[in-house]
């Protein structure tokens, strides 16, 4: 590693090795030789002047790249394609004559973008999908563990610890429906052309409309798409870019909106993010076990949701057929959205795959709360045994308020049962209050609610995709 130099943090710190692949020089131009092979084929076999020796040249040179001739090339030229066209055809003797043939720079430029895209959306699927067993996995474990709910941070009526759960998943759910929609839908630009006409194919295939929509098809076909946009510039809509950004920045919403309920439950002693034996929280404070892998993923999903806009704002800038005000743009922001939701994911998994449950906080939380929220149970009990429920209304009243001064002003514990048990009006054991006061009674259909939604929605994504489960992830930092 360099120290004398900027080293992005995305690669250095953060993103998978197989995500760094994706967009690396070696795949990007592995793929531009890629495209000029299909290219090569598909003209020959519409009748093209080009024969069986010179497509087998190209496909044995496909590595490695001549890297040196190429940067000689394009410092004189100031063009990365034909730089590339040049050091291809110095490989390809026999064949340099019909690299490129009758294609623009937005051939390989363009179509090896939405193929570098289309593969990075396919490894964001595969760790989508196995954070969502890991998550499905701890909701399970603990979907009948009463934990207090809170509404606007206040403490409301009681869920569970797999419930909450639940909700972080739906938000996945929805951000996995639309990743499988963007994989499925995702077009290569094909074979237009300088301005999207056509004109040079057409000519070269004298002017027979069947044979260049036959072009088009077979490289598609050969490059492993279904479909071409039916109609481009010089470029393919700068739309999809935006598309495929909004995508990332809504799984980005979701690990961030995620993180900000492990932060807050672990301020509150409740749930912690995994903490390793010689990991240390703070540099002067050697106690603190600080959330810092959820504050990471925060950090970066922050940096995923701001570059979604840059993406809009490009869509809307475009001219005519094409402007070159996008490129430079392109080249940064893509590959590091891309590379960000790869590691917030990735360190998702980690946090999910760790967390640490401390029920007898949660327990204890549940007890300074759940008297209050218990008072219409006792009320109605007590009334149930004889007593007169006006009355036993206001003694209750009388009886919360008093115990609410306790715990705010002289900061005690809630004594409000011991109130009651105190009040012969109200007739109830300590036994009786205990019954009454089981957190299980409080807690609804969330158990189901856990059952139904995993068995229904989630588990049958994991079925869908067993073949990409197991995904074994390593934090660098």
């Amino acid at each position: 590693m360099s120290t004398s130099s900027y080293q992005n943090p995305l690669i250095e710190r953060y993103a998978s090795g197989e995500m760094n692949y994706l967009f690396s020089s070696d795949n990007k131009f592995t793929t531009w030789r890629r495209l000029w092979i299909a290219l090569a084929e598909a003209e020959m076999e519409l009748g093209l002047p080009i024969t069986e020796d010179q497509i087998e040249e190209l496909k044995s040179n496909i590595q490695p790249i001549n890297y040196e001739v190429a940067i000689e090339r394009e410092r004189e030229t100031r063009h990365d394609v034909m730089s590339h066209v040049y050091a291809y055809g110095q490989q390809c003797p026999k064949a340099k004559g019909i690299i490129h043939l009758g294609a623009t720079s937005a051939f390989v430029g363009d179509n090896t973008d939405v193929i570098i895209m289309r593969d990075a959306l396919k490894l964001i699927k595969e760790k989508l999908v196995n954070l969502l067993n890991v998550m499905a996995n701890f909701s399970e474990k603990y979907k009948s563990l009463p934990t207090l709910g809170f509404t606007h941070f206040q403490p409301a009526q009681l869920t569970t610890v797999g419930k909450r759960a639940t909700l972080w998943m739906q938000e996945l759910l929805m951000d996995y429906e639309n990743l499988q929609y963007q994989i499925d839908r995702m077009k290569l630009r094909g074979v237009k052309g300088t301005t999207g006409t056509q004109a040079s194919f057409y000519s070269l295939l004298n002017n027979d409309d069947e044979k260049v929509e036959a072009l088009e098809e077979l490289v598609a076909r050969k490059m492993g798409f279904e479909a071409t946009f039916p109609v481009t510039g010089q470029t393919y809509s700068r739309k999809l870019d935006y598309e495929v950004l909004s995508l990332l920045s809504g799984i980005a919403q979701s690990l961030h909106k995620f993180t900000n309920d492990i932060r807050l439950l672990q301020s509150m002693k409740e749930i912690e993010e995994p903490f390793e034996k010689n990991q240390i929280g703070s540099s002067a404070m050697a106690y603190k076990r600080n959330p810092m892998r959820s504050e990471r993923i925060a950090s970066l999903a922050r940096y995923v949701m701001a570059g979604c806009q840059n993406t809009a704002m490009t869509a809307s800038t475009q001219w005519f057929e094409r402007t070159l005000d996008d490129s430079a743009n392109k080249r940064i922001v893509i590959p590091e959205a891309f590379l960000a939701t790869d590691a917030i994911l990735s360190i998702a998994i980690n946090v999910c795959d760790g967390l640490v449950v401390y029920e007898k906080i949660i327990r204890s939380h549940i007890d300074a709360e759940l008297p209050f929220m218990a008072t219409e149970t006792i009320l109605m009990e007590a009334v149930k045994r004889g007593g007169d429920r006006q009355e036993l209304h206001e003694r209750i009243r009388v009886h919360s308020m008093e115990a609410a001064k306790e715990v705010k002003v002289h900061g005690k514990p809630n004594d409000l049962i011991d109130r009651i048990l105190a009040d012969k009006e109200f007739s109830l054991s300590k036994e009786d209050l205990d019954s009454l006061l089981d957190p299980k009674n409080f807690i609804g259909r969330a158990p189901q609610q856990v059952t139904s939604f995993l068995n229904k929605v989630i588990y049958p994504i994991v079925n869908d995709n067993k073949e990409l489960l197991g995904m074994k992830v390593e934090l660098k930092v």
